[in-house]
């Protein structure tokens, strides 16, 4: 296997290399104006260690893989095109209006209590923006009144007269019949053609997100409209620079769902938050493979710290309707929580609790933290880090960034020390302390929150500064062991490597399987098995036209099912493709009484209120060649071996700074054991060894922290 995977974060860009046996990570800092040189750069460096030339390496891999957070940034910048928005008429204010808890999603939880002086998010689409058309579709398909064809023409000409660079169509109930929105597409090449220069791209709601809902699918549709062009020029770019590079054949996108495929079947919505989510499905694979039992997989980097749960033998948790920024979407993503909790998060003065803050502003890769010395002024974690003795400025990113400590001291001094009657070291010791205990009360209202003791998890820590902050973090969540596996500073790039080429298509149905009025249960399955059919055939034809063989495609049918007409959604999945009898029937109301209980305690099934499918979801994939590591558990041997050097530590909790012995690279070798205080300093990344806590090296690079006396 030859493989390039590369997961282009808000602050580093990480790059992981499988060349045959030999795996090589790299980073470089991500050039945001033009993402083609941060990838160069990591190439470089991992062809450098490989000793091959950048562009044999390029010309002689299987693929190229990418995770990226361009869209997610874009969407912070509000650096999008102007859109212009086709609704029914009747439904213009559907998007303003935002079901009225517009005013909360997307904030952090303290401001969520706190509606009244909740500020809207911008609108990516103004009120001005918004035009409605004749026509209407009932909710079983039916066409109540045809497409109004000089109605739209004057709607079309008035958002183009408006400035729309880019239009969305978004008609009522055309998930279930969409002829009326292929209706307005075919008109609206007719008058303005797509070969011609400065053609507008138009997308169609239904086709973007396949479930009912008029709001959460036209914010689907805008936002995959808003990310287009910055998605299209941004890796549009990085395929040139491969093309360039000896590299010719496609490029391919991890997706946000848990799998990839290549870019010209990748929809800029699919690809937000796709990096952290290439974190979480390495930790599954890792945990099957390793038998690691339940994971809580955490992601700390430059910018932010992702979350994410693998429960064992259980299926994938997955959001049907995320909150992407601010807005609600239609689109399945593996479930992730998001922090602004990474190296590069900014801490300032809490005035109201008298305390530091960390976070969500981040200083990004530019200009970084002030002791990247690339022109930062405000402190962050690295900072503290700094200054507390655990960053070697020498040695820092594998000797390519030179830390100055003076810039840290100088940027805590300015900002935060008239607010505390402190040395600069204690305060550093404050925002460590600040920044590990936001990022366990994270995971534990995460797990808790799902009904789990976080006792019963392996905690999984990854990223630039995963193994640094764990111990902190597991003193913080009161658990005794962390593991940072095999690559973990470039985790989720090694993830973004490991996924398989895979569509996610559904489709929102009302098919009721338990009738409570007249105790009927379904006896017809054509039309289920139909859409059944349909999506599966939609799944192969993405699959085929990326060059995937028919026999190697495989699927996993899913139903979103309530009890009667309550809100709550459960997703069951189906033993079998189809429903042919009325035992399949029983076999998945069953199956549904079993997953609610599970998830809402035993005995709060409701069957006499009738049971219904919702939405059918099918997933096409073809399983691909990984990156194996097999047993990753603690080995039996435990090694010495001589530190380096030592250094002038600080820790939270201990008075006086710590001479703290200091390892290279060589303390990865299998069965190395030490106990804390300790800093080992490798090419990659760095340990932190925190007082009453081991280190003891694994199989493959990976690294166990362990509390010397348990709780």
């Amino acid at each position: 296997m030859k493989r390039i995977s590369v997961d282009i974060g808000g602050t580093f860009t990480d790059c992981f290399v499988a060349w045959g046996k030999n795996y090589v990570q790299s980073k470089a800092l991500t050039t945001h104006h033009n993402l083609a040189l941060g990838f160069n750069e990591a190439l470089e460096v991992a062809s450098a260690e490989l000793g091959v030339d950048t562009k044999e390496l390029l010309s002689s891999v299987d693929s190229v893989r990418y995770s990226t957070t361009l869209g997610t940034n874009a969407l912070i910048e509000r650096n999008g095109p102007r859109i212009g928005l086709l609704v029914t008429e009747g439904f213009g204010s559907t998007i303003p209006i935002s079901r009225g808890r517009g005013y909360g999603e997307g904030l952090p939880f303290e401001e969520q209590r706190d509606l009244t002086r909740a500020k809207r998010p911008h609108p990516i689409v103004p009120i001005p923006m918004i035009a409605t058309v004749r026509e209407r579709v009932s909710y079983s398909g039916e066409i109540l009144m045809e497409l109004d064809k000089e109605d739209l023409e004057h709607k079309m000409k008035y958002l183009v007269d408006q400035g729309a660079e880019t239009i969305v169509v978004m008609l009522t109930n055309s998930v279930v019949n969409p002829e009326n929105e292929l209706r307005v597409r075919e008109l609206f090449l007719e008058e303005y053609p797509a070969h011609l220069l400065g053609a507008i791209p138009m997308l169609l709601s239904h086709q973007v997100a396949g479930r009912k809902g008029e709001y959460t699918r036209a914010t689907s549709t805008i936002i995959d409209g808003y990310l287009h062009n910055v998605m299209y020029h941004g890796l549009g770019s990085l395929e040139l620079n491969l093309r360039a590079n000896g590299y010719d054949k496609p490029m391919q996108i991890s997706h946000n769902s848990g799998g990839m495929a290549q870019l010209n079947s990748t929809d800029a919505l699919q690809t937000v938050h796709s990096g952290p989510v290439a974190g979480i499905a390495a930790s599954d694979h890792l945990s099957i493979e390793g038998a690691l039992g339940n994971v809580v997989a955490t992601d700390m980097g430059g910018t932010s710290f992702d979350i994410g749960i693998v429960t064992e033998g259980e299926q994938k948790y997955y959001d049907f309707h995320p909150v992407i920024d601010r807005w609600l979407v239609s689109v399945p993503m593996v479930h992730l929580v998001t922090l602004g909790a990474g190296g590069g998060s900014i801490a300032s003065y809490d005035e109201m609790h008298d305390s530091i803050k960390i976070g969500p502003k981040s200083a990004g890769s530019d200009p970084g933290p002030a002791c990247y010395d690339r022109g930062g002024l405000e402190p962050t974690v690295t900072d503290a880090d700094m200054i507390l003795g655990y960053l070697d400025p020498e040695n820092y990113a594998a000797g390519r960034i030179k830390l100055n400590a003076d810039r840290a001291e100088m940027a805590i001094e300015d900002n935060l020390e008239d607010h505390f009657d402190l040395e600069v070291t204690d305060i550093a010791k404050m925002i460590k302390e600040a920044v590990d205990h936001n990022m366990a009360n994270g995971i534990a209202t995460e797990l808790r929150s799902r009904g789990h003791d976080p006792q019963d998890f392996t905690l999984m820590a990854y990223g630039g500064n995963g193994p640094l902050h764990s111990c902190g973090i597991a003193n913080a969540l009161s658990v005794d062991r962390v593991l940072a596996p095999p690559f973990s500073s470039v985790f989720s790039a090694l993830g973004a490597g490991n996924v398989n080429q895979m569509h996610i298509h559904e489709q929102s149905t009302y098919t009721v399987l338990y009738h409570t009025g007249n105790k009927h249960i379904l006896t017809d399955y054509e039309e289920l098995n139909n859409t059944i059919e349909e999506l599966e055939q939609r799944g192969k034809d993405d699959l085929l036209r990326q060059g995937m063989d028919a026999d190697d495609i495989q699927y996993r049918l899913e139903f979103d099912m309530r009890y009667g007409n309550q809100r709550v959604e459960t997703a069951v999945v189906a033993k079998k493709s189809r429903i042919n009898s009325l035992h399949d029937v029983l076999e998945l109301i069953g199956a549904f009484h079993v997953s609610y209980g599970s998830r809402f305690g035993e005995g709060s099934q409701a069957t006499e209120s009738g049971v219904r499918i919702n939405t059918i979801r099918v997933t096409s994939f073809v399983e691909l060649d990984k990156v194996h590591f097999g047993q990753i558990k603690p080995v039996a041997e435990k090694n010495s071996v001589e530190p380096v050097g030592t250094r002038l530590c600080h820790f939270v909790g201990i008075d006086e700074a710590v001479d703290t012995p200091i390892y290279d690279d060589s303390a990865l070798q299998v069965g190395t054991y030490i106990e804390g205080p300790a800093l080992v300093t490798t090419s990659a990344t760095t340990y932190l060894v925190e007082f009453g806590w081991s280190f003891h090296a694994s199989n493959h690079g990976a690294v166990w922290f362990d509390r010397l006396t348990k709780n």
